[in-house]
């Protein structure tokens, strides 16, 4: 006797066509009181092997795990920054100011 499967057959997914949460879609939100762009970034697929590192909970983010990276609208390149996206929601209950320990990395 084969052992059961649980998998669902059949059914299709419902599909977002808003746009909400679907990566590499650009949005505008608003963050003390200045405009600022917001990009999902997938994990998988040609994705950077870089490590970038939360603002938000000061943690690194591995290559390959999905994002946010968030700018202001009249910034540059440089003003970019990689967020958890748990970290972005959040971001108005987490310090930007965090302290380091001598050994951490700077990245």
């Amino acid at each position: 006797m084969s052992p059961r499967r649980n998998r669902q057959h059949g059914g299709a997914k419902p599909v977002d066509r808003t746009g909400g949460d679907r990566y590499g879609l650009e949005r505008t939100e608003e963050w003390r009181g200045e405009d600022w762009v917001v990009r999902l970034v997938g994990g998988g697929g040609g994705a950077a092997a870089k490590h970038y590192r939360c603002p938000g909970c000061d943690q690194e983010i591995q290559p390959g795990v999905p994002h946010v990276v968030a700018w202001p609208q009249h910034g540059d390149v440089d003003d970019r920054r990689h967020w958890h996206k748990a970290c972005w929601n959040a971001r108005d209950r987490r310090s930007a100011r965090l302290q380091r320990s001598r050994n951490a990395p700077r990245y």
